[in-house]
């Protein structure tokens, strides 16, 4: 039987041909039997999808559009025929195994709590994000979903951060880092403080104590774990890696006055390594922890490979039951 992904089709800067684009790739590149369900307008869905579309994906009308500007929580109450609203509510009935959208990141993240819920001991769903280090690459969560945490939520969110890099990335026993301002237990804010206590005392986590900021690209930890408003910053200072490092090479180039084919070659040399910070490179996008379901948020800009990639990993994490890995991991443990 298919494994069938709802994607959001009017999320996104470049919806929905992006989207559409990105999902008859992932149609004619997956490795196990795939049905995409795109909800959205269907009048401009059709006009997009090639004439004679396939059995492989569906329309599901949703006129209404949350926009990316639009403040989270007012639209996810009054847009109740939005393509979030519609892909989650069937995603909930059974209808499909995943849902993903480059959409409004808030708003995806309020409807899921609103219409799946989350996950039995489960204080708050977490986003993580893949970060490229000098040995592959580490998970740093939370990146945003949270910008206000307390000690418990960060040690549910290292939990389930190692539940995932054991599931999806193929790790018997994740290390997982909390971090701060020096590797002394002592370190930090309060937050900081009473979350090594409870980290140390867990028992089901490889809790490898404080890292600090230097250790996130030497991969200090397999799991780096931090409130949502540090994260979402160290995220947006990796993107922008990808365009500073290359123009720095440049201006050095320059200033060197190198053999033009010398400098083309070390041009290349940065732009490769740079390019490790682009999110396609690790699926396009990443799952929203704790939710009862299989959620994905994918990022505005996302283009057609990365939405591409991002169905094929929701199929995947959907086949191998991610939720139900994650209760298992919490239960004996659960928070408030």
């Amino acid at each position: 039987m298919a494994t069938r992904v709802a994607v959001d089709a009017m999320g996104g800067d470049d919806a929905p041909d992006v989207i559409v684009e990105g999902a008859l790739l992932a149609l004619r590149n997956s490795p196990a039997p795939l049905q995409v369900v795109l909800y959205g307008q269907a009048s401009g869905l059709q006009r997009i999808l090639p004439e004679g579309g396939s059995r492989s994906i569906l329309i599901v009308d949703a006129p209404e559009v949350i926009g990316m500007g639009d403040p989270p929580v007012a639209a996810v109450r009054s847009k109740t025929q939005s393509s979030i609203h519609v892909g989650l509510r069937d995603h909930r009935r059974g209808r499909t195994d995943a849902f993903l959208s480059a959409g409004n990141t808030g708003a995806t993240v309020a409807a899921s709590l609103f219409i799946l819920g989350r996950l039995p001991g489960v204080a708050r769903p977490t986003l993580p994000s893949y970060y490229p280090t000098t040995r592959g690459v580490c998970l740093l969560l939370d990146v945003g979903s949270n910008m206000d945490s307390k000690a418990e939520h960060l040690l549910q969110f290292g939990q389930m951060g190692a539940a995932y890099c054991r599931l999806l990335m193929g790790m018997d026993n994740p290390r997982v880092g909390l971090l701060s301002v020096g590797e002394e237990p002592g370190k930090g804010n309060e937050l900081v403080k009473a979350a090594n206590g409870l980290f140390a005392r867990a028992q089901n986590v490889h809790f490898v104590g404080n890292v600090e900021g230097r250790d996130i690209l030497h991969h200090g930890a397999d799991v780096v774990v931090c409130d949502g408003f540090v994260g979402n910053v160290i995220l947006k200072l990796g993107e922008s890696i990808m365009t500073a490092l290359p123009a720095l090479a440049r201006q050095e180039i320059g200033r060197l006055g190198m053999d033009v084919a010398v400098a083309t070659s070390i041009e290349r040399i940065f732009e490769g390594v740079a390019a490790k910070f682009n999110p396609e490179e690790y699926g396009g996008g990443a799952p929203l922890l704790g939710i009862d379901g299989t959620v994905f948020i994918m990022h505005g800009r996302s283009t057609a490979r990365a939405v591409e990639r991002c169905i094929l990993m929701a199929a995947r994490a959907a086949a191998l039951n991610m939720s139900q890995s994650i209760t298992a991991e919490l239960t004996p443990h659960a928070g408030r």
